[in-house]
């Protein structure tokens, strides 16, 4: 593992020192992105920077500097070539008075990077009783603050499962606790709309360009009764086909989630940077 904090390289991570005041810390008051690299070069940057930006933003936080980011990154993948791996980019308020309220420190940047493992071809899944709030202050953003997908993941892994989808407040289809969700309905592709209060995901944006797909808000009953097939997306999953949705098997993968895959790694090998 590589890491870089506030403008420098560290050389061990695991003894880096951060305040233990920091709001990131204390409350959650940060935002981050994971990007898949190969080969030590990462995979949709630019994507990725302007969501961690949006979010900040939509945080209250003032963006970080994109050069710095871009200094961060390139510290911890030199000489790294690694076929494929994880860059972490944490942004929080800095040190703050112990409570919600934020001080005046300055932000906090962490940039660190690992090698990882592929994820295998599918994956199962299990609905959990934990609504999404599509009208919540942070819907749509990609912020640090994840117990609820800890308990959400924690409970689907009780389940026999590997990842969580949740409904929305009105019962409709959102999210993963990671990942956007596609299905097909009578050979047509589709997913929840950002409405939906799910995450716009970079993969979920490629794969309605390249893939084609509607964008629908559709109860969660009706689609786990209608689909035909279904596939997991995110940075580090790309396309994978979901294998069994709570006690129903579907095709591993369906003809159109299979097409998908293919046309994702052309894609993908063809621009680094979309």
């Amino acid at each position: 593992m590589r890491a870089w904090l506030n403008g420098q390289l560290l050389d061990d991570p695991t003894g880096a020192t951060l305040s233990v005041t920091d709001h990131g810390f204390t409350v959650g008051d940060g935002v981050f992105e994971s990007i898949k690299t190969l080969d030590g070069e990462p995979f949709a940057l630019t994507r990725h920077l302007t969501r961690l930006a949006r979010s900040a933003t939509g945080l209250g936080l003032e963006a970080p500097d994109e050069t710095d980011v871009r200094r961060g990154v390139a510290a911890v993948l030199d000489g790294t070539d690694d076929p494929l791996g994880r860059l972490r980019i944490t942004y929080s308020a800095g040190p703050a008075p112990m409570g919600s309220g934020r001080g005046d420190g300055p932000a906090t940047l962490v940039v660190a990077y690992s090698a990882i493992e592929p994820m295998g071809a599918s994956t199962t899944v299990s609905t959990v009783p934990w609504p999404r709030n599509e009208r919540g202050a942070t819907a749509g953003l990609k912020t640090t603050s994840y117990a609820e997908n800890v308990i959400a993941l924690a409970h689907a892994a009780e389940q026999g499962a590997t990842e969580a989808i949740f409904a929305n407040t009105v019962g409709n289809l959102c999210e993963g606790t990671g990942s956007n969700v596609f299905y097909v309905v009578d050979g047509e592709l589709r997913t929840p709309t950002l409405a939906s209060g799910c995450l716009a995901g970079v993969t979920r944006a490629l794969v309605l360009e390249w893939c084609g797909g509607v964008e629908l808000d559709e109860p969660m009953a009706e689609v786990a009764e209608r689909m035909s097939e279904a596939f997991l997306v995110s940075t580090t999953r790309d396309v994978q086909a979901i294998s069994r949705w709570d006690d129903r098997e579907l095709p591993t993968p369906g003809p159109v989630t299979e097409e998908c895959v293919r046309t994702w790694a052309r894609r993908e090998a063809e621009h680094l940077d979309p």
